[in-house]
């Protein structure tokens, strides 16, 4: 198998995709898969499939094609979702109770373990039957419970100031909603940025030029 500091990046954006689909075959009873069956599907070339899978190892057999449930279930372990992240959210405003009460976080490899918000109207009520604390007990629960990652669903005014407690607790990934650079300033961490306004964005320009 490579190791994934090997691997580019656009290969391993297509990862998710490839599960998904696999998922949905999976339910729907489908058992073997051919990489040009899986192509029409996908919209992708059978080539670009087997060059993307055979990153990672050989998972077909010529002739024969993918086991979907296999295939399935190394692509979640190469993506990391047999494993549980400890995380927390911090800002459990509009989005970020939409993103706790809707995202399925332990089917994707982590565990919530903790809600944060400043206003004190939530304090103390919960979210997806987690309880939302005030922002000021986070030092105090990330050094009992050490969460690894932290969803960030802030005012992008705050999030720096955020971002360095959080860092100074011992976080080492974000999924990061706001539009600080995270990585600019702390290039040794995980980051996944959500620009949700970049991708309206995009398609508009797709609207305007179809």
């Amino acid at each position: 198998m490579v190791s994934n500091g090997k691997i580019s990046m656009s290969v391993i954006k297509r990862l998710p995709r490839y599960y998904r689909f696999l998922g949905e075959l999976k339910k729907s009873g489908k058992l073997i898969i051919s990489s040009n069956e899986l192509s029409m599907r996908m919209k992708l070339t059978a080539s670009q499939i087997r060059q993307d899978l055979n990153c990672f190892g050989g998972f077909g057999q010529q002739g024969y094609g993918y086991n979907v449930e296999q295939l399935y279930i190394e692509i979640g372990k190469i993506l990391g979702v047999d494993r549980t992240c400890k995380t927390i959210l911090v800002g459990a405003g509009n989005l970020g109770k939409a993103i706790a009460s809707h995202m399925s976080f332990e089917s994707r490899g982590f565990s919530l373990t903790g809600i944060f918000d400043s206003n004190k109207e939530l304090i103390g009520t919960t979210l997806k039957d987690i309880e939302i604390f005030d922002i000021d007990k986070l030092d105090e629960f990330c050094l009992e419970n050490k969460p690894e990652v932290a969803v960030l669903c802030i005012p992008s005014s705050v999030a720096s100031t955020i971002v360095d407690k959080l860092i100074d607790l011992g976080i080492t990934g974000f999924w990061n909603f706001t539009h600080f650079d995270i990585a600019a300033k702390y290039p040794e961490v995980t980051v996944e940025n959500v620009h949700l306004n970049d991708s309206l964005m995009t398609l508009s320009y797709q609207m305007k030029n179809k």
